[in-house]
């Protein structure tokens, strides 16, 4: 059955930016079938159902490249606790630990985090993560196309960051290794097609020479995706030098771990050579523009992109809304720059949906074309914050929220429809989700008073 959204506004985030007013879109099965004016596309589609796009603009859904959905668990404690940017470095990314979870309670965190990541208009994910076997099952019923990048690591005792030695362990590695391969064995192209599963190994200063190539053969040999935290924090670099003698990314590339279905996230503590060492491999950059912002550190993305990379963007830690990382990222590269008019809304859009489909490994998603995969959203555009409607891309890039998007599809199936998220029991999700947070935190208070606890926590009882 053919599908037709008519009457509305398209960005289409193609070669040209095409914006098409009064125009159509038609879906059949996954992918959409035609784009353009309205009194052209509906004569061809006579039986097609009809959706009323009058107040609408239909865009590519957003792609995030970069997250850690169980971590929605540390929203309101981990946000104001970045580690320092100068000596002395201390180790770890917060001095409260996140608590332990049941595998049970870990999922509903995660799909606490798919629940916002949809209502947010993300029709993609690449969720980094150790043992994500065991909500899986969770994910591909949340409609959501996702890369599950199973995380390795050999380094025993320590964080990224830990100028501590690097106490080797054999076990850790195998352990990591196994996990890949189970995960990929039991889920890889299962829902559909939606899932694959990708390698990832935790950062540079968490895995030895012979993990990284280890890892690099297991992801050629699966044909997949490979992810990795690179210059996430100084100490992380203090630390590759003092165990190494090199830079993280001067590390990677002796360890032939640089290639072009590489996702570096952050890439934010960099000198040139390592800039030059990643758009000489054409890796993918994941700006993490949000949770760079709330570190005071940010990624030199206009040199990034000069150098070979492709740019896209993902939230990281504690919230999943991809508008506010592609604002967020549009301003923080204009401060950067000190350039008033660059990036363009335009371009920021591209990072957020194009280029984030093609660093998972989708070339024909993340932009609207006929013969592309129908993954897409609605956005309401009768609201004040949106009206005058003159320049939607503007709009939507400098002042859009999340609230705006009404409608979410994946593969030409609704996974929102109207406001309403069709593949999950919101309202039981949530309460399970405070509950859950609830009993965990106020466990680890218990156990550890004497932590930097944030002022201001609600009971944890």
């Amino acid at each position: 059955m053919t599908l037709i959204i008519h009457g509305t506004t398209i960005l289409t985030a193609d070669d040209a930016d095409r914006v098409l007013h009064g125009a159509a879109i038609a879906i059949e099965g996954d992918r959409i079938a035609a784009i353009g004016p309205e009194a052209e596309v509906l004569p061809r589609y006579p039986g097609a159902t009809l959706v009323d796009g009058r107040d609408r603009a239909v865009l590519p859904g957003f792609a995030n490249i970069h997250t850690h959905l169980h971590m929605t668990l540390a929203r309101g404690i981990f946000e104001d606790l970045s580690p320092p940017h100068r000596p002395p470095f201390c180790g770890g990314l917060s001095p409260i630990p996140l608590p332990a979870l049941s595998v049970e309670e870990t999922t509903v965190m995660c799909q606490l985090g798919a629940l916002e990541a949809i209502r947010s208009g993300t029709t993609a994910v690449l969720e980094d993560g150790a043992g994500l076997l065991g909500s899986a099952e969770a994910m591909a019923a949340t409609g959501l196309r996702m890369l599950l990048t199973e995380r390795c690591w050999d380094r025993a005792g320590a964080n990224i960051g830990d100028p501590s030695p690097f106490d080797h362990s054999e076990r850790l590695g195998e352990q990591g290794l196994e996990r890949v391969a189970r995960l990929h064995a039991a889920w890889n192209g299962k829902a559909e097609g939606r899932l694959r599963v990708g390698v990832s190994a935790w950062a540079p200063d968490m895995c030895s020479p012979g993990l990284l190539r280890r890892l690099e053969e297991l992801r050629a040999r699966l044909d997949t995706i490979g992810t990795i935290h690179l210059n996430q924090i100084w100490g992380e670099v203090a630390a590759v030098q003092a165990h190494r003698g090199r830079l993280p990314t001067e590390y990677l590339e002796d360890c032939g771990f640089l290639q072009p279905r590489l996702v570096a996230a952050h890439c934010r503590c960099m000198v040139h050579q390592e800039e030059r060492l990643l758009g000489k491999a054409r890796a993918s950059v994941a700006f993490n523009s949000a949770i760079a912002a709330r570190r005071g550190l940010s990624p030199r993305i206009s040199v990034l992109q000069a150098e070979g990379c492709t740019i896209g963007m993902g939230t990281d830690n504690m919230a999943e809304d991809m508008v506010e990382v592609m604002r967020t990222g549009l301003f923080m590269e204009r401060i950067r720059r000190e350039d008033g008019r660059n990036p363009a809304p335009e371009e920021a859009l591209r990072w957020a949906t194009r280029n984030g489909y093609a660093a998972m490994g989708v070339p024909d998603g993340g932009w609207l074309a006929p013969g592309n995969r129908a993954d897409l959203i609605l956005i309401r555009t009768d609201r004040p914050h949106l009206v005058p409607r003159l320049n939607m891309a503007s709009a939507f890039v400098h002042q859009g929220q999340a609230a705006d998007v009404e409608s979410v599809m994946v593969d030409g199936q609704w996974i929102m429809r109207e406001g309403r998220v069709l593949t999950m029991d919101e309202p039981a999700i949530l309460r399970e989700a405070e509950r859950i947070a609830t009993r965990a935190w106020g466990r680890l208070r218990a156990e550890r008073p004497d932590l930097p606890w944030p002022p201001g926590l609600a009971p944890l009882d």
